[in-house]
């Protein structure tokens, strides 16, 4: 007897994400508003506030951020230097807008990190903050720790410094709109001097043995007229690594400060095991595409092509291989141990603390320690508690964003059940384990976490169909990085799950 499933309409649909979406907030327990204490504290920061004396107006600097940002922590100018080059990078001094001690301060702590879900940006500073005062919008006169950097030839720093000043940015760009004007030689020279340096930081970073995996993007974007969502998954546009590596190179600075002043904290990560390079080895023979002896890992990340379905799927195992990363605080004595591996140099976050929590008590650490001047000690006595703040927020973080994007997943394929696609496996068959009360782990993830449907599974695997791009668990017997055909058995938006079968 067979039974036809209706599938609801597109109004419907919406409205069931929209209160998935809610409840997930309810059930992550996510911050919401923010308590009144904490909005007085920042208004009356907002309308005290008193910009640094030091007046870098006359610099034209840019951003480049995502072009619906509007919390800009980020301002840039490149300019030749003799045989080399002067980075002026500004950061948005948020520490002036936060008063140690307060309500908007133990708020702020309590957030971590601002947090990014399909349904509405959770902020960790108030909007009159993040999106106003601290933003280093265009035309705006904004206060500001300058990052100055005297670069060789080949880009690699000789001096840097670091101080409070008045700047005023230029322009607010997109990495669009960017890459467009320097693919089609129309670029502002600021713009094509951010490219040579790019170009010659990441061979430093190769040089080094650091490593950046530029998986393709997925966003979860709402639909002009309001009435759902869409996955876009993209490729990163060459002008962000680019741009990237000028924030690389200010984190490595911060923490060459910090290291040589004895005192901040550092983003460290170890080098992964010997068995996981192994197998990783392994896997891209396995794949066609091997990992062969001399090539560095960073190196070898940068030939690989993620519209190759067995390239994309070594991409996705490489994110596997670097692990641990945390943050270590220190004051009077250097760790033992200060590398963040993936980086291939000690390395602190400071570019972002609009965003991020840690990256305010860095940059204060860094300007008192580059002008010799005292640490103020409501700095000097939060290092202790910012590693255990900072996980936190990154996992609850983390959580949130997989579990809307399965959430997401679901409502893009709650009307296509019973059809076939086109596939490529991310991560070959494994049996499925069974939890002990009678529910197997299923997934409709990237990571492979997700509710069973209540009986133990075979075989198993993680596969990535093309449209909608949806990333989900398939049931059967099948190889990483193959092109396989499959049909949806189920996608339920309240539950997150999604299950396909291969077919023959």
């Amino acid at each position: 007897m067979s039974h036809q499933r209706v599938a609801p309409n597109v109004s419907e649909t919406s409205n069931h994400l929209a209160e998935a979406l809610a409840a997930l907030r309810t059930e992550l327990e996510l911050p919401a508003g923010y308590p009144i204490e904490a909005l007085r504290d920042a208004e009356a920061a907002v309308s005290g506030h008193t910009l640094p004396a030091q007046d870098l107006t006359d610099v034209p600097f840019i951003t480049i951020d995502p072009a619906s940002s509007m919390d800009l922590d980020q301002a840039l100018f490149i300019d030749r230097s003799g045989d080399g080059y002067r980075v002026l990078y500004a950061i948005s001094d948020v520490p002036s807008f936060v008063p140690p001690g307060g309500a908007l301060d133990a708020e702020t702590r309590h957030r971590g990190q601002t947090y990014y879900a399909p349904d509405g940006r959770i902020p960790l500073h108030p909007e009159i903050i993040s999106e106003h005062a601290g933003s280093l919008l265009a035309g705006q006169t904004c206060g500001a720790f300058v990052w100055d950097f005297e670069l060789d030839a080949e880009a690699e720093f000789r001096t840097v410094s670091v101080r409070r000043a008045s700047v005023r940015s230029r322009a607010k760009l997109n990495y669009k709109g960017v890459q467009a004007e320097i693919d089609s030689g129309t670029a502002d020279p600021v713009l094509e001097l951010l490219k040579e340096v790019g170009l010659k930081r990441v061979e430093l970073e190769r040089r080094r043995g650091g490593a950046s995996l530029n998986m393709p993007e997925q966003e979860i974007v709402q639909l002009p007229d309001g009435e759902g969502y869409r996955i876009v998954a993209a490729p990163s546009l060459p002008v962000e690594d680019w741009n990237a590596q000028i924030s690389l190179l200010t984190g490595m600075a911060a923490a060459q400060l910090m290291l040589d002043g004895k005192v901040g904290i550092l983003r460290t990560m170890p080098a992964p095991d010997e068995r996981s390079l192994l197998h990783f080895k392994r896997q891209t023979g396995a794949l066609g595409k091997p990992w062969t002896a001399g090539t560095s890992y960073g190196e070898y990340l940068r030939t690989l092509d993620a519209k190759d379905p067995r390239q994309l799927a070594i991409l996705h195992s490489a994110g596997l291989l670097f692990r641990g990363a945390g943050y270590t605080p220190f004051d009077g004595e250097v760790p033992g141990s200060v590398m963040q591996s993936a980086i291939g140099a000690p390395y602190a976050h400071t570019t972002a603390p609009l965003r991020r929590l840690v990256d305010r008590f860095v940059l204060v650490i860094c300007e008192a320690l580059s002008n010799g001047t005292e640490i103020p000690a409501w700095a000097r006595d939060a290092l202790p508690s910012l590693p255990e703040i900072m996980a936190s927020s990154d996992q609850l973080a983390a959580k949130m964003e997989r579990l809307a994007l399965d959430t997401v997943e679901a409502a893009l394929l709650v009307n296509h059940i019973g059809q076939e696609f086109d596939a490529v496996v991310i991560s070959g068959s494994k049996p499925a384990k069974n939890n002990g009360n009678g529910n197997g782990n299923s997934t409709n993830g990237n990571n492979g976490n997700g509710n069973g449907n209540g009986a133990p599974h075979g075989p198993y695997g993680i596969v990535q169909i093309a449209e909608p791009a949806v990333t989900a668990r398939c049931d059967g017997e099948m190889e990483s990085g193959t092109k396989v055909r499959v049909k949806l058995l189920d996608a339920d938006i309240a539950t997150r799950q999604i299950t396909f079968e291969l077919l023959p």
